[in-house]
């Protein structure tokens, strides 16, 4: 759903609400065999013509952003030696793969605009990818990116368990917007939980987004309800019910439920940040 301009995108919660002229985004991943990252010119090929692919399925449903980790593989990490790389070493690996990568992306935007698409990036946490895992990240890569079609997603989830500081966020918020390349906002629990006590700091995280004057949508993410998610996520706790598919099980809260006071949760934060937001 989005706060400000009542243009929600479809997710689990606007789906459910039956909400008028509701817009369709498309979440995606690049993936081991189609990696924009990779040191092999061939495999680079294949990657683009995927995300091309993706492109294609997001016009077709007359959506506008396509929006994921789509810069390296997700839940792929480097070795060297049989060993996994961090720190240091990590960020040393991550410069030549975003060189790679750079030229994909940068023909990827040049197509998604013939689409009529945008390309929002986004930084994920480093349990569920090395590279990138901060806004501020997601822009130095983009320094080699001129499409203006390819732009960044900020997921409240990821800002909480990797993000640089609030100041910084919020510095990096306005250069998004600045640049107009903020195409996209996640509303999401940083243990795939209930959004409605969840550790979202909620004023940080909405307050810059609403005072740089983004109006494009937020999504309200539940995922722990569809089996679909519960590998590559690597969810810990137990899954949501869905009425009418699974069983009931004392104590086990409903996913229709955590939708409802999901969205409930969004509006009452909405209402508490928008007031004091110049």
């Amino acid at each position: 759903m989005n706060g400000r301009t009542t243009k929600p995108t479809v997710n689990f919660v606007s789906i459910f609400l039956g909400e008028d002229h509701v817009k369709f985004t498309t979440n995606v991943a690049a993936t081991e065999p189609f990696d924009p990252s990779s040191t092999d010119a061939d495999q680079r090929d294949r990657a683009l013509a995927y995300l091309k692919s993706r492109v294609d399925i997001t016009k077709a449903l007359r959506a506008d952003i396509m929006a994921g980790p789509v810069v390296l593989p997700y839940g792929v990490f480097p070795t060297a030696g049989g060993q996994p790389i961090w720190s240091d070493a990590l960020q040393e690996w991550v410069t030549g793969r975003y060189a790679n990568a750079q030229p994909v992306l940068q023909k990827l935007g040049e197509y998604a605009a013939e689409q009529g698409v945008k390309v929002a990036i986004e930084p994920v946490d480093h349990w569920e990818t090395p590279a990138p895992n901060m806004v501020g990240e997601v822009f130095r890569f983009l320094n080699g990116v001129a499409s203006p079609s390819v732009g960044v997603c900020i997921d409240s989830a990821h800002v909480a368990l990797g993000s640089d500081g609030p100041h910084e966020f919020a510095h990096q918020v306005r250069r998004a917007a600045d640049t107009k390349r903020l195409y996209y906002v996640h509303l999401s629990a940083p243990d795939r939980g209930v959004l409605h006590d969840s550790w979202i700091p909620w004023q940080p995280f909405l307050a810059p987004i609403l005072a740089a004057g983004y109006d494009g949508p937020f999504l309200v993410e539940v995922f722990n309800a569809i089996p679909v998610f519960l590998n590559p996520l690597r969810l810990t706790r137990r899954k949501f019910l869905i009425p009418g598919e699974d069983a009931p099980i004392p104590d086990r809260p409903d996913a229709y439920d955590v939708a409802f006071r999901a969205l409930a949760e969004v509006r009452r934060q909405f209402a508490a940040v928008a007031p004091a937001t110049p």
